[in-house]
């Protein structure tokens, strides 16, 4: 069989695979040389926002890095889905720590490469990332990644956050918004699903310790994201990620719907996206018209108790003044398109 080229037409476009480009216009996942560090015939569900985060993510530090890269992994549906025994999806150096140490784990890779490159034993500029889900870094490794944070480690934290225990079948996490259903938050009471005034957002808890890089991302924006990366490569030190990573089986959701609903989640600003510096609040990303929380609650199972025969109306309310606030909190209304 003959080989035909595949053929482009968006050529003023930035579309993922869109190679017409030149080489520093493309993407990491448009460019040919990617790592695909995340690769083929890993188990994760159809539509997993995680495995698509972890793939730009890692592939875009591999890039940063000249793929001298080592990754620890926090127990998870990551890691379960990637490596079940005695296979790997994984093509990086890889280990797995237990649920609650990834960040420990990596700070003492980062110590090893140190003290190996003091002693003369390398001369390779190996960076670290450590990665988990919102179940292991909002909670049970929330004390390791804050020590990471003050000790000021040269570790890169990533963060994909799908609001749940999703692997154990989809129990409430800190990081649970309000009012979702999960197995633990049940959709019954005076005020259904997961409380309001409980859990914490990472990153703010992040840019208090005042370390070197803090940024959110979704999958929704793929440019962006690996921008973070990249930069966050650039610094040294304890570096933080967030990345919204919507589940189609804890969400109730369609599995077409992933882009989608991370998109929702910026544009009503349920989700700020944003990044600092230091501390302070360095820049973020617009939204050019807020769009009303109902548009991203509907699409999803475990907000369908808000929208039944009596509409939780109150609630809604409720939810869209935290979108208002966080809109206002890290500036992300564009004024200019106003």
């Amino acid at each position: 069989m003959s080989f035909q080229p595949v053929k482009f037409y968006q050529t003023g476009t930035f579309t993922v695979g869109n190679r017409l480009l030149e080489p520093d216009q493309r993407s990491v996942q448009a460019n040919m040389e990617r790592t695909n560090s995340l690769n083929s015939g890993h188990r994760a569900c159809q539509g997993c926002g995680e495995a698509l985060g972890a793939r730009y993510a890692i592939d875009a530090a591999m890039h940063a890095t000249n793929n001298q890269l080592i990754a620890a992994n926090a127990t998870g549906c990551l890691e379960v889905f990637s490596t079940p025994y005695p296979e790997t999806s994984w093509q990086v150096p890889w280990i797995h720590s237990l649920f609650g140490n990834a960040a420990a784990v990596a700070t003492g890779i980062a110590a090893a490469i140190k003290v190996k490159r003091l002693k003369g034993e390398t001369k390779e500029d190996v960076r670290v990332v450590a990665q988990g889900g919102d179940g292991g870094t909002t909670d049970i490794g929330f004390g390791c990644l804050s020590g990471m944070f003050e000790r000021n480690d040269d570790v890169l934290y990533i963060c994909y956050d799908n609001g749940g225990y999703m692997n154990t079948g989809v129990q409430r996490s800190s990081a649970t918004p309000p009012a979702a259903r999960t197995a633990t938050t049940m959709p019954v009471g005076a005020e259904p699903g997961n409380p309001f005034g409980q859990g914490k957002f990472v990153p703010s808890i992040a840019m208090a310790h005042e370390i070197p890089y803090v940024a959110t991302a979704t999958v929704a924006d793929l440019r962006d994201l690996e921008h973070k990366v990249k930069k966050a490569m650039t610094f040294r030190g304890a570096r933080y990620i967030h990345i919204l990573v919507p589940c189609p089986l804890g969400w109730g959701s369609p599995s077409g719907d992933t882009i989608k609903l991370s998109r929702l989640a910026k544009e009503t600003g349920l989700f700020p996206v944003f990044e600092a510096q230091y501390g302070e609040i360095t820049g973020s990303a617009k939204i050019r018209e807020p769009l009303p929380v109902e548009e991203y609650l509907r699409p999803q199972k475990r907000y369908a108790h808000l929208f039944g025969k009596k509409p939780a109306y109150e609630t809604i309310v409720r939810l869209q003044a935290l979108a208002d606030r966080n809109i206002r909190r890290y500036s992300l209304l564009d004024k200019e398109a106003n």
